[in-house]
């Protein structure tokens, strides 16, 4: 098995990772479990310091950590990668327009926490429901949120 994390350049780390832990309910220090190496790592790492301002640990340490890593370039052009939130948990059984409200109030509180919006894309076929909003973070990362 293959461990992996999902590193963004950034030209300000710990205000991308403060933006994101936010947005993914993500902390900034490993968790304690699952006792695996890589969190025994990057507890190693730690050392002294409370937390990583740039690092960013699933609590339950069940999904991919985060790196923000510090690059003098700013953004430019469009994401070739980007993330998708799913704060509807991408259950179908949910009415249209219940979709829309979840949507739309993580969509409000990510804006509040610096994210800008680019559009809101809505398909209505009965067969195929969907509803997201197309997003940039504080640096101007594409990231949905549906």
């Amino acid at each position: 098995m293959v461990f992996w994390q999902l590193t963004v350049d950034a030209n300000d780390p710990a205000r991308l990772a403060r933006f994101w832990a936010r947005a993914l309910g993500y902390q900034p220090t490993p968790p304690a479990e699952p006792s695996t190496t890589w969190n025994a790592h990057f507890r190693g790492r730690l050392g002294g310091a409370a937390a990583f301002e740039d690092r960013l640990f699933d609590p339950a340490g069940l999904r991919p950590p985060l790196w923000f890593q510090r690059v003098p370039q700013e953004h430019a052009g469009k994401n070739r990668l980007h993330l998708d939130l799913y704060p509807t948990g991408r259950n179908d059984a949910l009415p249209q327009a219940r979709r829309i409200e979840i949507v739309e109030a993580k969509v409000a509180e990510l804006v509040a926490l610096g994210a800008t919006v680019q559009r809101r894309t809505r398909g209505d076929d009965p067969a195929d429901l969907y509803y997201y909003v197309t997003l940039h973070d504080p640096e101007g990362n594409v990231f949905c949120v549906s």
